[in-house]
């Protein structure tokens, strides 16, 4: 095979080392080859760049394990062309695995270039997608906390997420405020009520008549405390994304205005896949790359499972959610896209499926630098109407009616 880098070397990295193997040109034409073995500290990880660079190595290859890779990356970034490379796209045949063995075998495959490297973003991407991974982090943990709460009172036999939908709305949150001060009878929190909650004052005053004792009020002062902390904290941290996420503002609000993706929605995408979609040759590698593409999985002409592969997993999750809130959404063609195919596919496959069209149309919007433009709940129809009217009438017959179908001389607004 032809050598690709003649100047490389590869880096086996652990929580507390990591190996270092070399391969470059010797004085007599042939190969100099070296390990060394590192601790990962900041001054351990600069005496590396510095044997690196002294060995006269200018590509360097390692495995994306964990967040392991993330200390040697910020320190030789600056300095060599590094390549991250996915655990996967390394497998050895096994019997023969050591520390050493494993560098040299990574330091050998950059070397004859059969190494393929993964995305890893500018720097200022990848600030402002820390800080959005952050704050989804954060959500969980104020849903996660709500679940409890709403365990809490289903223990003290309140019923309050029976009758409202969101138990820390502004009037649940009222009613719990004086549950806790223990002052008030049912009747006199359901009054709390507010705005269209005060339709609902005979269920609500039928719902907060429970049996409380002294430690649920303490539990439930607790978890008011920490859902009150955690809605501080997103707030400081909507504060610094806004400010990290600057260069990005004109892509999120491009995104903004597809069907169901909100404006947080927006920011992890963006955050995500950047504003410079020369990265990925098309939508296509793209969707593959987040892991919303279906699989290709062939064996003597059989096609098999096209379940998908693995993605990014935060940008992923960020679809899932957008194609469940434009699923909900009315007139839009990625609604129209989702029932359409729900009936014959499955509710989780359709999901998936919108999730796929929300990133390709993210995709356009950041290459042609334009906002979404509807094509509206009707699209699928329109886009073949012979096709829907002998799908209609086919419908019809099987229910035992007679059809004569005439098309209208002039178009019927949709």
């Amino acid at each position: 095979m032809d050598v690709v880098y003649t100047h490389c070397a590869g880096l086996d990295v652990h929580k507390k080392t990591v190996v270092a193997a070399i391969i470059v040109p010797d004085a007599k034409g042939g190969q100099h080859k070296a390990t060394r073995t590192f601790g990962t500290m900041t001054p351990d990880l600069l005496e590396l760049s510095d044997w690196l660079l002294a060995q006269g190595v200018t590509q360097v290859a390692m495995e994306s394990t964990g967040e392991y890779w993330k200390p040697i990356f910020n320190i030789l970034e600056t300095t060599f062309a590094v390549m991250l490379v996915n655990a996967h796209h390394l497998s050895r045949v096994p019997g023969r695995k050591t520390d050493v063995s494993d560098a040299q075998w990574i330091a050998e495959c950059l070397r004859l270039g059969l190494l393929r490297p993964s995305f890893i973003p500018p720097i200022p991407q990848r600030d402002f997608r820390e800080l959005t991974r952050y704050r989804t982090s954060f959500v969980r943990e104020r849903v996660n906390l709500i679940n409890r709460l709403q365990k809490l009172l289903e223990s003290m036999n309140i019923k309050l997420a029976s009758v409202a939908s969101d138990v820390m709305g502004v009037s649940a949150r009222a009613m719990l405020d004086a549950l806790i001060a223990g002052q008030a009878s049912p009747a006199e929190m359901a009054e709390l009520a507010q705005g269209r909650m005060r339709d609902k004052l005979p269920q609500l005053t039928k719902a907060l008549e429970g049996r409380v004792k002294p430690h649920h009020r303490f539990v439930l002062t607790e978890l008011l405390c920490q859902i009150d902390s955690l809605d501080e904290t997103l707030a400081r941290f909507d504060e610094q994304i806004e400010t990290y996420g600057h260069p990005f503002e004109e892509a999120v609000v491009w995104l903004d205005t597809i069907p169901g993706v909100a404006r947080q929605t927006a920011e992890v995408m963006v955050a995500e896949i950047g504003n410079d979609m020369s990265r990925f040759p098309s939508a296509a590698h793209l969707s593959a790359w987040a892991g919303v593409a279906p699989g290709n999985n062939e064996s003597a002409g059989k096609r098999y499972s096209g379940k998908t592969r693995p993605g990014n997993k935060a940008l992923r999750v960020a679809l899932v959610q957008a194609a469940h809130a434009a699923a909900r959404t009315k007139n839009t063609y990625l609604s129209a896209q989702y029932h359409r195919l729900a009936g014959r596919r499955g509710k989780k496959k359709a999901i998936l499926a919108v999730a796929h069209s929300i990133l390709v149309i993210a995709y356009h919007l950041i290459q042609r630098k334009e906002a979404y433009r509807e094509l509206g709940g009707n699209y699928f129809d329109q886009k073949d109407p012979d096709a829907t009217a002998k799908r209609l009438i086919k419908r019809l017959e099987t229910l035992g009616f007679q059809v004569t179908a005439q098309q209208s001389p002039e178009p019927v607004a949709a």
